[in-house]
């Protein structure tokens, strides 16, 4: 929720104790002008159980060569029981530009503390207020003070010379290794003017950052970004040719990337047809299995019948043989009681 009238705005973090990922964002709003938005880590940002929270320009990746934005701001951990209890954290003023986007404060409030009953976490929320107040907005175009009259604007503690370079201390490290292996480019910007020198710097440090991604992290914005930069420095007046074709190889490599992902996801998709295929013929087998264990129990038993049946039809046989003797023996008694008592033959 965005205060205009007092460059406030307010961002509630709901089920923070439930929360899993390493880092949340909160809506986008507009202060100054300028669109914005908070970044907060949970579980801190490098710096274990501690709240982290950052203020990010929103738009960055979108906005014009040489941008930046001089702005001062304030964090307040929001107490809910008593609003003097908050916690008001102030921070210096800030230049955001496209190569530092955000800043912030790794060490905020200890999360023990967070979440004791102290007022900080209700309802399994927590209310974070940032107040920004814009001094300066500027574009490629419009050359801030600051770039043509450091002194007047920079801490000289805050800048340090790498190669002839104008830089922040976080960036020694990684503009060191940059011009140790590409000396002459140094040199190129080294013999441009302000602000030109420090947007051609800028946008160089971005296509290097693009072109030291793996083939996985780079998205197709990634490379037009790059084509863009590109542009930008050749249009300064900076060879930049061996990067144009390392851009050109590495879209080429991209492209590759992309045919054998395609490759690969239609032989997983025909495997997993096949698979399917073979799972189905295989429970039918076992159902047949079953059915012929079923026929066979079903035969043995037949073959059991039969045979007692067998023995049942021998006995019956010899039943049968011995009645019959019986019965002659019989007949033969009946013919011998029919025969007339006396014969006329002689004897």
């Amino acid at each position: 929720m965005v205060n205009e009238s007092n460059n406030k705005f307010t961002w509630v973090i709901k089920n923070f104790s439930f929360l899993q990922c390493d880092i949340i964002y909160s809506e986008e709003f507009v202060i100054g002008g300028c669109k914005w938005r908070l970044m907060a880590f949970p579980k801190g940002n490098n710096t274990a159980n501690h709240l982290s929270l950052f203020l990010s320009v929103a738009n960055a990746k979108y906005l014009s060569f040489g941008w930046k934005r001089h702005a001062k701001f304030s964090f307040t951990v929001v107490n809910q029981i008593s609003e003097q209890l908050s916690l008001v954290i102030e921070l210096k003023e800030h230049w955001f530009d496209q190569k530092i986007s955000d800043w912030g404060i790794a060490r905020v409030i200890d999360l023990g503390k967070l979440k004791s009953k102290r007022g900080f976490l209700v309802n399994n929320e927590v209310k974070i207020v940032v107040e920004i107040d814009v001094l300066q907005v500027i574009s490629k175009l419009d050359v801030p003070e600051a770039e043509t009259q450091p002194l007047k604007k920079i801490k000289l503690e805050e800048r340090i010379y790498v190669y002839g370079l104008h830089v922040l201390p976080s960036q020694v490290k990684f503009v060191s290794r940059v011009f140790k292996k590409y000396p002459d480019i140094a040199a190129q910007l080294r013999a441009k003017k302000e602000p030109l020198r420090s947007s051609c710097l800028s946008v160089f440090l971005g296509l290097i950052e693009t072109l030291c991604k793996s083939l996985q992290e780079l998205s197709n914005d990634s490379l037009v970004e790059a084509d863009n930069s590109l542009n930008y420095l050749k249009c300064s007046g900076i060879k930049v040719d061996w990067f144009e074709k390392k851009v050109e190889e590495v879209k080429e490599n991209k492209k590759e990337e992309r045919i054998g992902v395609a490759r690969t996801q239609e032989v997983e998709e025909t495997l997993k047809i096949f698979k399917q295929k073979y799972s189905d013929k295989e429970a039918l087998l076992e159902k047949e299995k079953v059915e012929v264990k079923d026929l066979k129990q079903k035969c043995s038993d037949m073959e059991a019948l039969m045979e007692k049946e067998k023995v049942e039809l021998k006995d019956l046989k010899q039943k049968c043989a011995v009645i019959e003797v019986l019965l002659e023996k019989e007949k033969a008694k009946l013919l011998a009681a029919r025969a007339p008592p006396l014969t006329l033959d002689d004897d």
